[in-house]
């Protein structure tokens, strides 16, 4: 069965999502980024939200973290939560 890692930033606006991925492009920290901003518990852990299969995350997440390239953010992803920016951090399918 297909595994994954990932890391992510969870807002409450596209515009803030946009701001953040801006910034690690330029060189920001994802984890340090992560833990200033995000809303989600997981900012304590720099975004990391461990490893997980197909089905155990919300539809639009795993869309994007079985598909996108490893090690390039992603986003803004819209989810029932938020706004997110989501890094695959490794993927074993």
């Amino acid at each position: 069965m297909a595994k994954a890692t990932a890391r992510h930033i969870l807002v409450a606006s596209e515009d803030k999502c946009n701001e953040l991925k801006a910034q690690i492009e330029a060189g920001a920290d994802f984890a340090e980024v992560a833990k200033a901003n995000s809303s989600c518990p997981s900012s304590r852990q720099g975004g990391d939200l461990g490893s997980f299969g197909p089905g155990q995350m919300v539809k639009e997440f795993d869309t994007v973290v079985f598909s996108a390239p490893i090690n390039v953010v992603q986003g803004p992803v819209k989810t029932q939560f938020g706004y997110h920016l989501l890094e695959v951090t490794s993927r074993q399918d």
